[in-house]
């Protein structure tokens, strides 16, 4: 038997595997993956019952050099699956940034990345895939079969029509490194610092008002997502950070088959500081993917992780977005960080963790009301544009949006409800005509939801692939948290 038959064999075992656990389940109880990691902040008191069984589905199958594909189980990480493909000298089409999303977490609940101007969401790069749906059975869907209306819906079902047990998707060549210019909107500090026109052009040290940064910094982005160029050198990454009302940059990466010097971040420097303080740098293929992860963007300050003192001492390998997830549940169950601030004298303070795609030229609108209304920063921005039509997420097919990503807490103001801030930014995506990620709190009423996410086609999925009911409905599941 050959290695891959092995693998085939293997796979079909811990299918079976998963689909007794799913029959075992008794009717009416929740069916929940039982998974040691989550990337998803609905936070939820520990289930009783048992979990599904998904252990065998976390491998890499093959990787097909000549196709440029690679057969993925549904519980497989980004960072297992990079691994696997590097050494081919290729990699998915979009790998979202932190190391412990799965293939299945990302194509049910979507992700997103800096090729993603290019490539879309990660589930735009799947070819098929094998689902096992609520009603116990197993389908094969692709874009043109008999299960192409699950093919298309499963994007943003979170679970609720079943779970990807293995996925073929597309992948793309790369070069070792990766050369990042960081480009800054609004007044500069600097030679070769100055915000950049509308014409895509470099400016000198010029100033300008806080909505001039974001109204440039939206025309670039539309004009280099157009042309996949900047300055007349190619483009092939594009993300940005916000620092204040008139410090944007765009990072613009470009892979090169040399460099003079390639940069770490996973030991005593930190990303996210070397935008402000480089115009440019270089990183190798496996860093640049992994940027984030090591600070879980910025948030591991938090942890005091980013004090000099505190950053000597803390292991290296404990510097993974994995593991300040975990910390971040620990400190909510055992409320550490409230009581300290009850201690101190301190207000409550409202979590505020939302990823939003608003139209790039609604972009300014949207951040003038978040330093205003919201006040976090740093702001994450991620350009995309979606190459087809995903009912449950309908994002306008060809037109450039902007991811903003937001993550932290801010302080209540006296006398408002918890959801304060979260519900304001519902309120603020929905006018600029935009749309938000399910994987964090969500408060929509039912109908408001329903607009937002295609109620009559989710109701036809559901009628067809989970009759009984079996799997929770996707309004309770991501606003009600059950």
């Amino acid at each position: 038997m050959t290695d891959l038959e092995r693998g085939e064999a293997e796979h079909h075992r811990a299918v079976e595997a998963m689909r007794r656990s799913y029959a075992a389940i008794p009717a009416g109880a929740p069916v929940r993956l039982a998974k040691r990691t989550s990337n998803l902040f609905r936070f939820r008191a520990p289930a009783h019952a048992p979990g599904l069984d998904a252990a065998g589905l976390d491998r890499v199958l093959r990787v097909d050099r000549e196709a440029r594909t690679a057969d993925v189980q549904g519980m497989t990480t980004y960072e297992d699956l990079v691994a696997a493909t590097l050494p081919y000298g290729l990699m998915p089409q979009v790998v979202p940034q932190l190391k412990t999303i799965t293939l299945g977490g990302a194509v049910t609940g979507l992700g997103i990345e800096s090729s993603s101007f290019r490539n879309g969401l990660p589930h735009e790069s799947v070819l098929e895939m094998d689902i096992m749906t609520g009603d116990g059975n197993v389908v094969t869907a692709t874009g043109d079969n008999e299960h192409s209306d699950l093919f298309y819906g499963f994007p943003n079902s979170y679970g609720t029509l079943g779970y990807a047990l293995r996925l073929r998707i597309a992948l793309e060549p790369v070069k070792p490194y990766v050369w990042l210019r960081h480009v800054r909107f609004g007044r500069a500090t600097g030679p070769g610092r100055g915000r950049v026109g509308s014409d895509g052009a470099a400016g000198g040290s010029a100033g300008g008002s806080a909505g001039t940064a974001a109204q440039d910094a939206a025309a670039a982005i539309a004009e280099i997502c157009a042309a996949a160029a900047f300055e007349g050198e190619r483009v092939d990454f594009i993300d940005g950070t916000v620092f204040g009302p008139d410090e944007i940059y765009l990072t613009l990466g470009t892979f090169t088959d040399s460099a003079p010097y390639t940069s770490d971040y996973t030991g005593g420097k930190i990303y996210y500081r070397s935008i402000q303080r480089r115009a440019t740098d270089f990183l190798t293929v496996h860093d640049y993917l992994w940027r984030w992860d090591p600070d879980w963007f910025w948030c591991s300050r938090a942890f005091g992780v980013q004090h000099p003192v505190i950053r000597a001492a803390w292991p290296r390998r404990y510097k993974r977005s994995d593991v300040y997830r975990q910390l971040v549940a620990w400190d909510r169950r055992a409320q550490v960080s409230a009581r300290i601030d009850r201690w101190r004298g301190r207000p409550p303070r409202e979590d505020v963790i939302q990823d939003v795609e608003v139209p790039v030229g609604r972009l300014p609108e949207f951040l003038d009301f978040f330093h205003d209304k919201i006040g976090m920063t740093p702001v994450w921005l991620c350009p995309l544009i979606a190459r087809e039509r995903w009912p449950l997420y309908p994002l306008r097919r060809g037109e450039t949006y902007v991811n903003v990503g937001f993550w932290g807490t801010v302080p209540l103001p006296p006398g408002q409800i918890p959801e304060h801030h979260n519900r304001l930014i519902e309120r603020e995506v929905a006018a600029l005509d935009g749309h938000k990620s399910l994987y964090s709190t969500a408060f929509y009423t039912r109908d408001e939801f329903w607009r937002h996410y295609d109620g009559p086609a989710y109701r036809k999925l559901k009628e067809t692939y989970d009759p009984g009911g079996r799997l929770l409905d996707l309004y309770d599941k991501c606003v009600r948290g059950r």
